[in-house]
């Protein structure tokens, strides 16, 4: 009921009590935000491609509000964080994403709840595979169910993902986002289309280069002993089905929100619900 019940809004305007700052990590330095109590326990939310940490100014102080610390950045060549990223003559990789969030991850206490929204899954896997012991809990929203090619299970680019260059993906993920193709609040779409004027679009084409050759770490991530989550849309862009199996085969818990790829802005409640549910598993 509170989730239907959401009004538009002014998604640049962030939470009362938000503390803004810029963290100096190996890409550059990043704009991040921090929400709650020095000394609680720690919760990262780190937006995907395309997105920010405003992705999460609903999601927040209900997680703060409960007595957590909740932090969020911009990733590297991301709306606020656009200048940072590789060095002349190289490309943005998994190597620069993950050597950031360990860098933000041992910037305070551990382990710390990390959320990874889709393409920021991918790296948050990465990151437990390598560094478990940063992590009290992993959850993955809407993140790309599988390795490898990631675009092979999209409803609508599936079938003919492999023969699309990044650059093309890219090219329609942006199309979608400033048409308004899935009929997105004013506010919201608003948000979504300033940020393209700041995002370097060199960082959209090679994050989508990346999501087609993701190494596979499912081994590690169902050895792994800490709570794991899958949160999705039932019209997120992959199907309710490949997510199911996903995480059958990571030792994950799954939940489905009445939702599309963005559960964070839509349905924040029930997320913050089963986020906190999650926590109190991984004390």
């Amino acid at each position: 009921m509170l989730d239907a019940a959401l009004p538009d809004l002014d998604w640049t305007i962030l939470p009362p009590g938000t503390e803004r700052y810029r963290f100096p990590a190996p890409s550059g330095r990043l704009a991040a935000i921090a929400l709650g109590r020095t000394g609680d326990p720690r919760v990262l939310l780190v937006p995907g491609a395309t997105g920010s940490k405003e992705d999460f100014v609903l999601l927040a102080p209900l997680l703060a509000d409960a007595g957590y610390r909740v932090e969020s950045f911009d990733l590297a060549g991301q709306y606020e964080s656009a200048a940072a990223g590789p060095v002349p003559g190289r490309r943005f990789g998994y190597e620069l994403f993950v050597a950031d969030l360990v860098a933000v991850l041992e910037s305070g206490d551990t382990p710390v709840h990390v959320l990874g929204y889709s393409f920021a899954g991918l790296v948050a896997e990465l990151t437990l595979a390598r560094r478990p012991e940063l992590f009290a809990s992993l959850v993955l929203l809407t993140t790309p169910p599988g390795p490898g090619q990631t675009f092979r299970g999209v409803r609508w680019l599936g079938p003919v993902s492999g023969l699309v260059p990044p650059h093309s993906i890219a090219s329609l993920m942006i199309w979608g986002i400033v048409t308004n193709f899935n009929h997105t609040q004013p506010g919201r779409l608003e948000l979504a289309r300033r940020r393209f004027g700041y995002t370097r679009r060199a960082s959209l084409d090679e994050i989508m280069g990346l999501m087609k050759h993701t190494p596979d770490v499912r081994r590690e991530l169902a050895r792994s002993p800490v709570p794991k989550l899958i949160a999705v849309g039932d019209r997120d862009l992959w199907t309710v089905a490949q997510h199911r199996r996903f995480a059958r085969r990571i030792r994950a818990e799954l939940r489905v929100y009445p939702a599309g790829h963005s559960p964070c802005e839509t349905t924040p409640h029930q997320l913050a619900r089963d986020l906190l549910a999650l926590y109190a598993r991984g004390r």
